[in-house]
């Protein structure tokens, strides 16, 4: 047998045997921290071993205009009452301005007209919710990639955060505020765009009007709506309550790949 196949056997052992652990034991452990550990630990293994496994240029699959679903559903926030995103909605977001800044070289600040001047792409794709539904549809917008290089990454950036515009939760800390990370290989993966329309419409604001996070290869609530900023980071767990995101912060994996 090839080292190739040795390897890819391996691997799918390897897998196979980090699901069989977590999903026979989460009963009993997800009540501990020490079990919280575990699981943290399996699904770090489980996001290594898929890269390893997988292309990490794979593209998402692609559908035609025909496959577009009729009534695409919108959930989490769907009609932000935060006074800052109200006073931009009631302008039709003429005064909307991306920042892009962290460990970045180049600071940036964006108008919606600026967005529509970067590298462009459209593409047809489907939607599946940690809810268990799914719906397909047209996103167009910047590629994320393209975008952070004209920022200029430091050589110390490991993360890209969304800093959202809606309060999905009121807390005292301030936590309640939606927020989202990906790390830099899905930020340049070909699929990661902002999307600024949605089937050849401006994006509703159900959908996330004016920009939201389209990273294909990763479960619905890694979707980042009503973006209003985007943070170059080394590490988030300064963030939120130190999880990577809004549900990560309540128990979602961070790493949502499909």
């Amino acid at each position: 047998m090839s080292l190739t196949a040795n390897r890819r056997g391996w691997l799918q052992a390897a897998l196979a045997s980090a699901g069989a652990l977590v999903l026979g034991a989460c009963d009993k452990i997800t009540s501990s921290p020490r079990g919280a550990a575990v699981l943290q630990s399996a699904e770090g293994l489980t996001r290594r071993v898929q890269r390893l496994v997988v292309n990490r240029t794979a593209l998402a699959r692609e559908f035609t205009p025909a496959d577009i679903s009729p009534d695409f559903r919108p959930n989490g926030s769907i009609d932000p009452q935060d006074a800052d995103y109200l006073a931009l909605k009631a302008k039709a977001f003429a005064d909307y301005r991306l920042v892009v800044d962290g460990l970045v070289e180049r600071p940036l600040s964006l108008s919606l007209a600026d967005l529509r001047t970067l590298p462009t792409r459209s593409q047809i794709t489907r939607h599946d919710c940690v809810e268990g539904w799914s719906s397909i549809a047209k996103w167009t917008g910047p590629l994320l990639g393209p975008l952070l290089d004209r920022a200029g990454l430091k050589p110390t950036a490991r993360y890209i955060v969304f800093h959202c515009g809606d309060t999905l939760e009121e807390t005292l800390d301030g936590t309640g505020v939606y927020y989202e990370s990906i790390d830099l290989i899905d930020a340049y993966h070909p699929q990661t765009i902002l999307a600024y329309a949605m089937n050849d419409q401006p994006l509703p604001v159900a959908h996330g009007a004016p920009l939201r996070l389209r990273v294909e290869r990763q479960l619905g609530y890694k979707q980042a709506k009503y973006i209003m900023r985007l943070e170059a980071v080394e590490d988030y767990r300064h963030l939120g309550r130190g999880n990577g995101g809004f549900w990560e912060d309540r128990g979602y994996e961070w790493y949502a790949g499909i």
